[in-house]
């Protein structure tokens, strides 16, 4: 997956002066922890904003004296991965000088209001700002704020996404079956039934459903692309024609 990067360039902001820090153990996810308006769900450019604003207060902050936004990266609802301190730069975000010298920090911009469960698109996001910083110098550990910190940070929804090792979402496209494995299904109903297939029966199967032959209609070929239970159905009525034919 190509991942879509919003460089500090882009953003009009000047070379992260953050330490340098060349490797970590991995990486940290964060949320806000504040109110997200459900508005950025329909305008990235509200996204910007956000980001735009975190910074701001990030370097107004005389207490925590930061030298920049206090995060590497961030990740937006619509799958966009804005750059922070970016790759080889200590975060501030962690919560000790231990904690952000072990961990690199990711902000997932959702929330404790507003927007408070992420999308497909900013996991993604998280995932290729982490996967990016794995090939700059983190190791592979991806943890919650929470974790070794007291914070309720990145929130439950994030949280539980974490401890479940921070997997990619799965889309419809990545159950469908192929055409060859429903020419596989084919197979399995004839050896069932006691008949006999040849490679090249496999072959023209495979071949008919991918070209929407007139013996299926287009709610067929929909419901062979989207539901595996059904093809294997159909493809019963297949082996039966086919074994048929073959005891003639």
């Amino acid at each position: 997956m190509v991942m879509r990067l919003v460089t500090r360039a882009q953003l009009g902001w000047p070379v992260s002066s953050a330490p340098l820090q060349a490797t970590t153990k991995g990486v940290k996810v964060h949320y806000t922890g504040s109110a997200v308006s459900t508005a950025l769900l329909k305008d990235h450019s509200l996204c910007l904003a956000l980001w735009q604003d975190i910074r701001e207060a990030h370097l107004a902050n005389v207490q925590e004296n930061y030298s920049d936004v206090a995060y590497n990266y961030a990740a937006c609802v619509h799958g966009y991965v804005l750059e922070g301190r970016g790759i080889g730069r200590r975060t501030g975000a962690n919560g000790s000088q231990t904690l952000n010298k072990a961990h690199y920090a990711v902000l997932g911009l959702i929330g404790n209001s507003g927007v408070t469960e992420p999308t497909d698109e900013l996991l993604n996001a998280i995932r290729d700002a982490t996967e990016h910083l794995q090939t700059h110098g983190a190791g592979t550990e991806i943890k919650g704020h929470k974790d070794g910190h007291a914070t309720s940070c990145p929130g439950g929804p994030l949280y539980a996404w974490v401890q479940k090792g921070a997997p990619r979402p799965t889309t419809e496209e990545d159950d469908m079956p192929t055409t060859a494995e429903i020419a596989d299904a084919v197979a399995r109903k004839l050896i069932a039934g006691g008949g006999v297939l040849e490679n090249s029966d496999v072959d023209r199967i495979a071949k008919a459903v991918a070209a929407r032959p007139a013996t299926l209609t287009d709610a067929q070929v929909q419901a062979l692309a989207t539901n595996p239970t059904l093809a294997e159905a159909i493809a019963e009525k297949v082996a039966a024609k086919l074994a048929a034919r073959l005891a003639n």
